[in-house]
């Protein structure tokens, strides 16, 4: 269950737009940034269970957003980091590349942290360090469904973002202690979890 949650829509055609630049997959020996597959695209992820990496793969064809039934979505968590942090490679870099290396999204999900704590994030969305993704995966006891809903969680303060977050439990510590808040982006849409193998077959975007 999503709690202490904000509810505010996004321009969803903003996430929608699929641009290609250059970047490696891999930093500090973590993946990162989405690779493109044949006709998806696809990104590292943390099972907000246990912390591991998985792998999500989205369609570049899926709508956006689905209108899957609400009893039928479960929360995908973007953990954004300010710029300063010191938490390492994370699973989407915005910088240095001012698209980043998710470029269908980095912008777009780093819009509010800029507009609601700019004392944190500061007014520059593309100068947001990054963020993660954490999901619930079936198989090891997590909220997991056939469609995601978009959930930003922002840190209220900068010495909270130097934690590094890859589970549910230490969200909602961070959100019971006031260093974080969740923010719904308002949207939904479709992807399924895939194997490293998949990730690294596919061609860095």
């Amino acid at each position: 269950m999503i709690s202490t949650r904000i509810f505010r829509p996004v321009l969803t055609a903003a996430v929608a737009l699929i641009v290609f630049s250059g970047a490696p997959a891999v930093a500090g020996g973590l993946p990162t940034g989405e690779t493109k597959l044949g006709q998806s695209l696809i990104e590292p992820a943390y099972d907000d269970t246990t912390g591991q990496l998985v792998y999500l793969l989205t369609p570049t064809k899926s709508p956006l957003p689905t209108h899957t039934s609400a009893r039928a979505v479960a929360p995908l968590y973007l953990v954004l980091y300010p710029p300063g942090s010191t938490v390492g490679t994370l699973n989407c870099r915005d910088v240095p590349h001012q698209l980043g290396n998710c470029p269908d999204h980095d912008v777009a999900v780093a819009g509010p942290a800029v507009g609601i704590f700019p004392s944190v994030y500061g007014s520059d969305p593309t100068a947001v360090v990054g963020h993660d993704h954490l999901v619930g995966i079936a198989s090891t006891g997590g909220d997991f469904n056939v469609a995601w809903e978009v959930v930003d969680v922002l840190f209220t303060n900068k010495p909270a973002g130097n934690e590094h977050i890859t589970t549910l439990s230490q969200i909602n510590a961070a959100v019971a202690r006031g260093d974080a808040i969740e923010f719904d982006l308002g949207f939904a849409f479709h992807c399924g979890v895939v194997s490293a193998a998949a990730y690294n077959a596919g061609t860095p975007v």
